[in-house]
């Protein structure tokens, strides 16, 4: 079974196809995943693997962590680009979530004010006051959303929550306007007999509407790079995505960043 990739709680810098020099917060279990969703793409595997023994990492310990590192990088003029809350699941999952951002907000602020802050989130929490109000806070909030369509996001994506609804969804991404960024993962394949596909042209006119209505302050769309749990999912060629990104572009007026 694919399990997590980061056994940290302070991981990198790595860096990201997206954002540069990332300093990673990872607000899971170092041996485990606590996710809102269950994605077929997910690098850290699938929820089924269980969220492990060692518990979310408390906010002081966050702080320290990052603290300590943030101090060893600027006294020895390391680059850093973007501390970024991704890892072994949803950070907006974190009880101390809006917390923790305080704090990171106040250490890169001592240690690196020129670097942004990413929160790289699922969307599922947005409805969550605190969640909402910290995500307003930070430089890069990214919100994903994969499909308009719910059936294609019930296979791709899998919540957890039975009663999640893209539109609702969409809605709350909406009230963010451009302070957010929407994040979509481009790519098809089959999952138990049954065809995952977000590139057809219902698919993509779905998404092109949803942008139309978020009206984001950019879109980022993206492929597979590494080993996905469900081995059938294919990475869309770069031409492929650029047209995707062009036609977005050209519908909506927005911003499209595309890595392939």
């Amino acid at each position: 079974m694919q399990r997590v990739l980061f056994h940290q709680t302070i991981f990198g810098p790595i860096h990201s196809r997206r954002l540069g020099a990332s300093l990673g917060v990872n607000l899971s279990p170092t041996d485990g995943k606590v996710c809102s969703f269950d994605c077929l793409y997910c690098e850290a595997g699938y929820n089924a693997q269980g969220p492990g023994t060692s518990g979310l990492p408390s906010r002081e310990t966050v702080a320290s962590q990052l603290e300590e590192k943030l101090r060893t990088m600027s006294a020895e003029g390391a680059a850093l680009d973007v501390i970024t809350f991704s890892g072994n699941g949803e950070p907006t999952m974190h009880p101390d979530f809006a917390g923790i951002i305080d704090d990171t907000i106040a250490l890169r602020d001592k240690y690196y004010p020129e670097v942004k802050i990413s929160v790289l989130t699922n969307s599922t929490r947005l409805y969550k006051d605190d969640v909402a109000k910290a995500l307003r806070r930070v430089d890069n909030n990214i919100m994903k959303l994969d499909s308009a369509n719910g059936h294609t996001v019930a296979l791709l994506d899998r919540p957890v929550d039975k009663r999640y609804r893209v539109d609702d969804i969409i809605e709350q991404i909406a009230g963010f306007g451009r302070e957010g960024i929407v994040q979509t993962m481009i790519t098809r394949g089959v999952h138990n007999g049954i065809a995952v596909d977000n590139t057809t042209e219902e698919e993509i006119a779905g998404l092109i509407a949803a942008y139309k209505k978020i009206m984001p302050r950019e879109v980022m769309i993206y492929t597979i790079d590494r080993k996905t749990p469900e081995q059938s999912l294919q990475r869309v060629s770069l031409d492929e995505l650029k047209s995707i990104a062009d036609r977005i572009t050209r519908e909506t007026g927005l911003t499209v960043q595309v890595s392939g």
